[in-house]
């Protein structure tokens, strides 16, 4: 791997796992492009390493919101933050299962499947098309629609269907307020995403081969970055129902990933 290359797919990474495009579906598009020869375990860490940056990228840009949450907890404060906190538990379970028993099939998807990219995008277009025409908003969180949410965010491990993207559609689809789907959808990988690197890393796999520092921490930062400047720019649109413009933007690239695979 080029330190060049994993900047462009930190800044990819930045933007997209927030904005609503498939953050996976797009570095698995750049890699063909750039003509990567990674293998599955090297794929797997540079994804791994990316997804952890805009991960701490979400705990800064909510890092009062989740302050407030821990210190209830350590307080034993019944009340909202523990209801917050219970529905992130819940809506991880459906990622876990999928992660635990059928890891091998997850990891397979990660291999240069363009037209699997481009046919997952054209479903992330429609979910956000049909959100888009959502207008009333007034239904609270509640713990069956954190279990429906965490569905759909485990059927997002498939590269090419937006994690972001689906799970705000679906909780604006089941009438939710915007900027509680929003906060929900971003908090809710917090978690999965620390579980994923700490399972890994006890494996030992991935870091059996000493792979090259300086490309991975390039592409680390690159994806801290702009994930904070994406995370806070995506809260302000979906706020203001912008989410057709991703749509038409996520079926005109997974057009285009079908045509190419197919040359």
């Amino acid at each position: 791997m080029s330190a060049l290359e994993t900047l462009v797919l930190g800044i990819i990474q930045g933007l997209t796992e927030f904005l609503p495009i498939s953050s996976s579906g797009h570095l698995e598009l750049v890699k063909a492009i750039f003509g990567s020869d990674y293998q599955q375990n090297q794929s797997i860490l540079i994804t791994l390493t990316l997804h952890s940056a805009t991960a701490l990228s979400t705990v800064f840009v909510f890092r009062k919101d989740i302050w407030v949450i821990f210190s209830d907890l350590f307080y034993f404060k019944r009340g909202e933050s523990l209801d917050f906190s219970l529905k992130i538990l819940i809506s991880m379970a459906p990622a876990v299962l999928i992660g635990l028993f059928f890891e091998d099939i997850v990891s397979s998807l990660f291999d240069g499947k363009i037209t699997l990219v481009g046919a997952m995008l054209i479903i992330t277009s429609v979910l956000l098309y049909l959100a888009d025409r959502i207008n009333k908003n007034n239904s609270l969180l509640s713990f069956k629609n954190a279990f429906l949410i965490g569905l759909i965010q485990a059927v997002a491990i498939i590269p090419g269907i937006s994690r972001s993207g689906s799970t705000i559609a679906l909780a604006v689809l089941l009438k939710i307020k915007r900027d509680k789907a929003a906060r929900f959808s971003f908090l809710m990988v917090i978690p999965l995403i620390f579980g994923s690197m700490a399972k890994s890393l006890l494996e030992g796999n991935l870091l059996a081969e000493s792979p090259n520092i300086m490309p991975l921490a390039i592409g680390f930062f690159s994806a801290f970055i702009t994930g904070v400047f994406a995370c806070k720019w995506m809260i302000k649109l979906v706020k203001k129902s912008q989410l057709k413009y991703f749509s038409f933007y996520c079926m005109i690239v997974g057009l285009v990933a079908i045509i190419y695979s197919s040359l």
